[in-house]
């Protein structure tokens, strides 16, 4: 895991641009801090920072590969679980290799399988390879865009990166917020349409696309899609062929030459994960797994249950420990921490996101890396086998528009009322809303109930969980520290994706087929526990707290958020203590207190970025 940046010109000599390439560069120094390298070309310059997670001697970037078929350059963000099958496949063919880095097998895969190389792949990653003879650079992102690659075109140069602060270290590169940035922001945010960013003239490669960079311009192709088609095998067939995936995307994703964990909240999804790691460690003759939950400060005494939390995890946790013997470790964090770190939050994501929910799994990343580098996580689960209640509640289903997003009026009510006037948000995700769910592919034979739940089904793939993949990378990353999904295997969300609804959601549970099939390895208590999202501090000072920083920035008249948005309705909320927005921002959890310190990363935002707000 590591970061990557460049910009490639054909028409132009770039060589002499070493010190932007540099500067560029080290924005990503938090992705990659073991080591860095460049390699720099009449018409391409690229720069990497690399994590050490597979073959330290071996692994170095950017890797150049000259042979009769010329000259080629990988700068690579991930990791491939299929290296071993790749690797034997080249090596029939004539291919020898001087490492057993994952990285020299995308390359040689590329040289070997050109353009189509990203139909041959199973992992999560992001590169750019550099073809020396054509002149000619490809770029490619994972199945689910695990991993992030942004890019923008200045003056016939193609300037790419990891994140979007580096793009802002190339000469030019401006930092506007149009109508459609406003609407992104505020009407998406913290989700964002699959393509764009906030900022005007910044883009991402979407995910399961390559791109081809050459004397005509870019151009982008989607390499794969979830394909909607008759499940024909019987329940007992479903069942093992769920357990048989389920068992091989968990252990390809145990491969690491640094110390791997899991991380534990003793919810289903992280109990499977655990108990599939546990039992490969034990097979393999290596030491007790190494598992990591988090909580905060005096959450025992203040925990309020609710429809969306209505458990905590400590008694699941316990249990599944004693039941793998695990090396157990709980990190606490305190509130105070939770709030000092909403700017470092907003940095590692380049905009406000989602507050207490990324800061917490910023800093429970920040802890667990001074011991490991690796975790596997139960991330990706819900989305795809319907474990979020909107699955389920009549009044999200029938919302028209995204569920996890429903307080569009009280959005549009906390922009500045002369924004407000030209930015309508409602029409926007309206459009965005309409426009995914018109490439939802409803087969003949599907139920009413099949269909209704393919499309929140796509919805929540493509939107909701690109949110939280993209939290868990930057987070993660932030702090030089590697996070993997094997929910999120693109062969079991194909499979699961034409599993009928009332099949997926056996005995009308969320996640029913999940919990069945996971009956036989796991104690009842963790295959009936309700679904509870990641946890939040209930700690009422962090209320106290957020709230004392919102109304310092309020004091100030002069403060950004002033240009932006509602300054009287900021107030009512502080004066209601957040209940003034009666409905969460986003998700499950953003109220109260995550609204006041999301408002907080919104001031943050603007003045560390200092966007031009152009509508």
């Amino acid at each position: 895991m590591c970061g990557f940046v460049g910009f490639a010109n054909r028409k132009e000599n770039v060589i002499q641009n070493r010190g932007i390439l540099e500067k560029m560069n080290e924005t990503l120094c938090k992705r990659g801090p073991d080591e860095d390298g460049y390699y720099i070309n009449d018409n391409i310059c690229m720069g990497h920072k690399r994590l050490i997670v597979i073959d330290p001697k071996g692994g170095k970037q950017p890797m150049i590969e000259k042979s009769s078929y010329g000259e080629f350059v990988i700068s690579y963000n991930g990791q491939i679980y299929n290296t071993k099958e790749l690797r034997k496949t080249l090596e029939e063919n004539g291919f020898t290799f001087n490492s057993y880095s994952d990285t020299e097998v995308l390359l040689k895969s590329y040289i070997y399988y050109g353009n189509d190389v990203v139909n041959h792949l199973n992992g999560i990653f992001a590169f750019a390879i550099w073809n020396n003879k054509k002149k000619e650079l490809y770029l490619a992102r994972d199945h689910f865009g695990v991993k992030p690659l942004f890019y923008t075109i200045k003056d016939n140069t193609l300037i790419f990166a990891s994140e979007i602060k580096a793009l802002f270290e190339y000469p030019g590169i401006t930092k506007e917020l149009d109508n459609q940035g406003v609407c992104e922001l505020f009407g998406i945010g913290p989700s964002h349409t699959p393509g764009t960013t906030v900022f005007k003239n910044i883009f991402e490669v979407k995910p399961a696309n390559f791109g081809i960079f050459n004397s005509s311009g870019l151009h982008l192709e989607r390499y794969w899609k979830l394909t909607s088609k008759e499940h024909t095998d019987n329940f007992a067939m479903t069942c093992e062929k769920l357990k048989f995936l389920l068992n091989d995307s968990i252990t390809r994703q145990l491969v690491s030459d640094v110390p791997l964990c899991t991380f534990l909240s003793g919810g289903l999804d992280s109990s499977i994960i655990t108990k599939f790691a546990a039992d490969y460690c034990q097979k393999q003759g290596l030491p007790p797994l190494d598992t990591y939950s988090i909580d905060y400060v005096d959450n025992d005494k203040n925990f309020v249950k609710s429809d969306f939390q209505p458990n905590s995890d400590n008694y699941y946790i316990n249990l599944m420990t004693k039941n793998l013997h695990t090396n157990h470790h709980n990190i606490v964090i305190d509130t105070p921490e939770l709030a000092s770190n909403l700017e470092d939050a907003m940095i590692a994501r380049d905009m406000p996101g989602m507050a207490d929910i990324d800061s917490s799994l910023l800093l429970f990343c920040k802890n667990v890396k001074n011991e490991m580098t690796v975790s596997l996580t139960g991330e990706c689960a819900d989305e795809i086998f319907g474990g979020y209640p909107w699955f389920f509640r009549e009044d999200s289903l029938q919302s028209n528009t995204f569920p996890w997003s429903i307080a569009l009026s009280e959005r549009q009510e906390l922009l500045n009322p002369q924004i407000s006037e030209k930015v309508k948000l409602k029409e926007y995700v309206d459009f965005r809303y309409n426009e995914s769910l018109s490439e939802v592919e409803i087969l003949d034979i599907d139920s009413k109930e099949t269909a209704e739940k393919r499309k929140i089904s796509y919805l929540t793939l493509n939107w909701f969980m690109q949110t939280l993949l993209d939290r868990s990378d930057r987070m993660a990353m932030y702090n030089g520290f590697e996070l993997r999904v094997p929910f999120c295997d693109y062969r079991l969300a194909e499979y699961v994706w034409n599993i009928p609804w009332e099949i997926k959601a056996l005995n009308g549970r969320e996640k029913g087929l999940l919990r069945y099939v996971s009956k036989d390895f796991l104690p009842s208590e963790i295959v009936d526990r309700k679904k509870s999202p990641y946890p939040k501090t209930h700690n009422p000072t962090y209320l106290s707290k957020v709230k004392s920083m919102l109304t310092t920035i309020m004091e100030d008249k002069n403060a950004p958020i002033n240009d932006l948005l509602n300054r009287d309705f900021i107030l009512n909320i502080l004066k209601t203590d957040g209940t003034a927005f009666s409905r969460p921002w986003f998700g499950q959890l953003m109220t109260g207190p995550q609204l006041m310190a999301y408002l907080c990363q919104v001031n943050m935002w603007l003045q560390e970025y200092q966007p031009k707000i152009k509508i």
